[in-house]
Parts: structure tokens; C-alpha cells; sequence
């Protein structure tokens, strides 16, 4: 088995660092036994590309400007560890850092709520390097349907389709996560550009609301989008989403890498080998399985697939290869909307 070279597609770390360390970012390049995320782990990882969230809550009374904060953490991490990370905002960007011994990291923005229901926000944000904006959070927008909302406009909304159509014009990426089927299935029948799932998984293995479902599936090879496999347990396992839902009373049933592999497996065998990838979602969930404990352990999973038989190209695909493909058809249009 080559190299398991990492692009992931959604990782917490700039909220992480707010909430624990009052969004400072000295000490990430040593062991933080406390974090998923620091420089020695990214390496053993072989992580050579992620997109760092600049997620804030959906309850956040200025969401506007609690992004901008968190676009700055994202910043800063990278200017305070120029030897090991590069601002990356295109497929070509993201090819130099690795080429170059850094890390390339993009910027994602989870939530529409962020934007204040403002499309000069939204290309604001753009011209400040967010590569791709997740339509909903935990709650519904005033134009789209949350996985785990109250589902009131039954998808999205002709405010959500302009939306969707200026994020493609300014070749934002829209991310589905978090999203209702019924809001996957009504962007992908407006979509022009590929779409991606930044960190959800399957809901033939495990039918949990932030799962998608096999009918999605199916059109991702016709949009030419990705579905990022991640690893929160809930979403993940069925009896862990269980003993959740029942109050966490008593021993967590473990989560495998193996059940980690079989949504990625599944995901191929629907979607296809060049529709699936990584989205693993450290540092945006208490707990992993202790397989993927943290970030140093995507080579475990790159592992188990080979032992399925899954080949080399296989594995490039999946770990970055196919999101890379995703930005290039993007690229044209983000390009035009950056500040230089």
C-alpha cells in the first residue's frame, strides 16, 4: 500500500482553540494530549490538505462576525506555522503546499446562518478564501431544511435557490451535511457544479437524520460531487446512536474502524470509488472511535480498506484525490472572486 496522502474535509480546531484556549494557536506544532488536532499528529497522519472549519453556533447572537473571528483563528494558525501549513484556495494552491512540504489548508464555513441571510456576506466571505459553506447547521435557515430541525419549508426554499446559485456563481462549494434529505435532494436538482458532503455518512448502514440516503447517493455520480465519510460514533454505529438516544447510561458499545469502512464501502458501492472521501470531524465531537482516536490515525482506516482489497488508486481517490477534483471544477469561478 502507497502513502494514504489525507485531504479531509471538515475539521473543528478553530473552534476548538476559542472554546479551550481563548483562541490562542501557540503550541499546536507540539503534543496536545487534550486536542485530536496538533502538527505531530497531522504529519503521522499523513495529512497533507484540510479544511479547517470556522463553524460558530446557530444560537450565536452576531453569526456574522463570530465567522470573521473564526476566520482569523484559521488565519493565524497558518501564519504562526509557516513551515508547516499554507494557505490553500485552489486545486493549484493545494498542490503547491504539498509539493512544497506544507500542509494546504482551506477554509469551510458550517451554516448558512453565518452568512445573516446576506449574499454580500456570503461573497465577502468568499473573497477571504471559504471554499465551501454547509447550508445548514443543527437548525434550519430561513430558506433550507436541517437534518435536525423542524423541517418547515420541506427543503429549500426559491430564497435558498438563489443561494445555491450565487454560491455556484462565485464558485463557493455547497456542502450538504447537516442538511434534510429533502434539502439534498432540491439542491441537486438546481445544482450546475459538484456539490460535497463535508463529514456525514450513510444511511443504509445507520439511519441517523445526519446521514444520507441512498437516492442522494445515486445522483452524486451525475452532479460529479463527494460524499466525505466521517467518524462521529452516533453517525457511524447504530447501537452507539441507540445507547445516545437512551441517555448514555451504562458502557458506550465500541465503535470500530471496521464500521467506519463499511460506510465508506457502501458509499462506493452506490455512489461509486470517485464520489467518496474523508471528513473525519475532529475536535468537533467529545468522542472518536478509539481506532481513530485522532488525526494520526486515517493510515488505520487506509489499512482496513486494503485489507478489503481496496487498491492503490482506490485509496488515493478517497483520500484526496476526489475532493481535489471537486475544487478544479470550481476553481475558475473562485478564482475570480478572491482578493489579491
Amino acid at each position: 500500500m502507497t502513502a494514504f496522502r489525507v485531504i479531509d474535509g471538515h475539521n473543528d480546531l478553530p473552534w476548538e482553540r476559542r472554546d479551550s484556549h481563548g483562541s490562542g494557536v501557540e503550541g499546536i506544532d507540539s503534543e496536545q494530549g487534550s486536542l485530536h488536532t496538533d502538527v505531530p499528529k497531522l504529519r503521522a497522519g499523513g495529512v497533507v490538505g484540510q479544511f479547517w472549519s470556522v463553524f460558530v453556533p446557530c444560537s450565536d447572537p452576531d453569526p456574522v462576525r463570530t465567522t470573521l473571528q473564526q476566520i482569523d483563528v484559521a488565519l493565524r494558525i497558518v501564519e504562526r506555522y509557516p513551515e508547516t501549513f499554507r494557505i490553500a484556495r485552489t486545486a493549484a494552491d493545494v498542490r503547491a503546499a504539498v509539493d512544497d512540504g506544507r500542509i494546504a489548508s482551506l477554509l469551510g464555513a458550517e451554516g448558512g446562518h453565518s452568512i445573516g441571510d446576506d449574499l454580500a456576506v456570503l461573497r465577502t466571505f468568499a473573497r477571504l478564501g471559504v471554499r465551501y459553506m454547509t447550508l445548514t447547521h443543527n437548525d434550519d435557515t430561513p430558506w433550507a431544511d436541517s437534518a435536525t430541525g423542524s423541517h418547515p419549508h420541506g427543503g429549500l426554499t426559491d430564497r435558498g435557490r438563489e443561494v445555491v446559485a450565487e454560491m455556484e456563481r462565485i464558485g463557493m462549494l455547497v456542502d450538504l451535511s447537516h442538511t434534510a434529505p429533502t434539502t439534498m435532494r432540491d439542491t441537486l436538482d438546481v445544482a450546475t457544479r459538484p456539490v460535497v458532503f463535508s463529514h456525514s455518512s450513510t444511511t443504509a448502514v445507520n439511519d441517523h437524520p445526519r446521514n444520507v440516503p441512498d437516492d442522494v447517493l445515486e445522483r452524486l455520480p451525475g452532479n460529479g460531487g463527494v460524499l466525505m465519510i466521517t467518524f462521529v460514533p452516533a453517525f457511524v454505529s447504530r447501537a452507539y446512536a441507540e445507547w445516545e438516544a437512551a441517555g448514555s447510561a451504562g458502557e458506550a458499545p465500541l465503535v470500530t474502524v471496521a464500521e467506519v469502512a463499511d460506510h465508506v464501502e457502501h458509499a462506493r458501492e452506490v455512489a461509486g470509488v470517485a464520489h467518496v472521501g474523508i471528513g473525519g470531524d475532529y475536535d468537533g465531537t467529545p468522542v472518536l472511535p478509539p481506532d481513530l482516536r485522532d488525526v494520526s490515525r486515517y493510515p488505520v482506516l487506509a489499512a482496513e480498506l486494503a485489507r478489503r482489497g481496496w487498491q492503490d488508486h482506490e485509496l488515493a481517490a478517497l483520500a484526496g484525490g476526489n475532493v481535489l477534483r471537486v475544487l478544479e471544477a470550481t476553481d475558475d469561478a473562485f478564482e475570480r472572486t478572491l482578493v489579491r
